[in-house]
């Protein structure tokens, strides 16, 4: 039995208070940070590739179902107002199309065509990097998407909380993160799913810093889409330019990006 499916190291958990559930579910999640610690190294590997294809002009794709797949989708659609980057260069796909972020598509992910189907209609090329994501390490949809782009000469990987899954072997860079059991038993959303949206915050966040969309500690690229936004931005430039609030708000309304105003400042001495 896989460990993602194995039972809950908890039993009646109908007789236990709230507080007796918040603290045992907050100890089995203080467990996930330790099992992604073991795996660095591999997400290392992943990532140095990933950076690798992006800076020669490829883009980065993740695959998944349910759950799995509807973390791919946040993370990457969090790429483009966090770090400025086009729309495209980080893609979610996932089993059931756009309407099962939502709304579960029933037996959408146990077809192992559908996936490299989904893929190509983006053109994909060997210049691309794909990620599948499951928890089980057995999801048909992801699978089959992860082994026919590995086939078509691209790089893969994959996040999985099961050792020696039929993913991780048909991925180049696995990546495994073994948590063990749910706390309820089989409800990957839980744990696998923290585990999962944790190394894809290491991911898009590394591979950006590396991009260069990162300067200092700041999100110097990103878009000005509300009013915290251009207020978090202001106070980037006062703090660069040591100049005070209206003249920062107004050279970032100027340029459009922090990035942009200070270096201009810079430039002009």
């Amino acid at each position: 039995m896989s460990s993602t499916e194995s039972p809950s190291y908890y039993n009646n958990l109908e007789k236990m208070s709230v507080m007796e559930l918040l603290t045992n579910i907050n100890k089995e999640d203080r467990t996930v940070p330790l099992a992604i610690a073991k795996v660095l190294p591999s997400i290392e590997t992943l990532i140095d590739k990933i950076v690798e294809k992006m800076q020669a002009g490829g883009r980065l794709f993740y695959t998944g179902a349910g759950t799995s797949g509807r973390l791919g989708i946040v993370d990457a659609s969090e790429c483009p107002p966090t770090y400025g980057v086009p729309q495209g260069l980080v893609i979610g796909i996932m089993a059931g199309g756009d309407q099962a972020i939502r709304k579960s598509v029933e037996f959408a992910e146990d077809d192992m065509k559908q996936g490299w189907k989904d893929l190509e209609q983006y053109h994909i090329s060997s210049k691309d990097v794909v990620i599948g994501i499951a928890a089980s390490g057995r999801t048909p949809y992801v699978i089959g998407a992860v082994q026919q782009a590995r086939a078509s000469g691209l790089v893969t990987g994959c996040i999985t909380c099961n050792s020696n899954s039929k993913l991780a072997e048909a991925a180049e860079f696995p990546v495994e993160v073994v948590v063990g059991p749910e706390f309820v038993t089989g409800s990957t959303r839980m744990k696998s799913g923290t585990a999962q949206k944790l190394v894809l915050n290491m991911i898009s966040t590394t591979v950006m810093i590396k991009l260069g969309k990162v300067r200092g500690n700041k999100m110097v690229d990103m878009q000005l889409t509300n009013e915290k936004l251009v207020d978090r931005g202001t106070k980037m430039i006062m703090q660069e330019l040591d100049i005070g609030y209206e003249k920062a708000n107004k050279l970032l309304k100027i340029h459009g990006s922090v990035r942009n105003a200070v270096d201009t400042e810079k430039r002009k001495g």
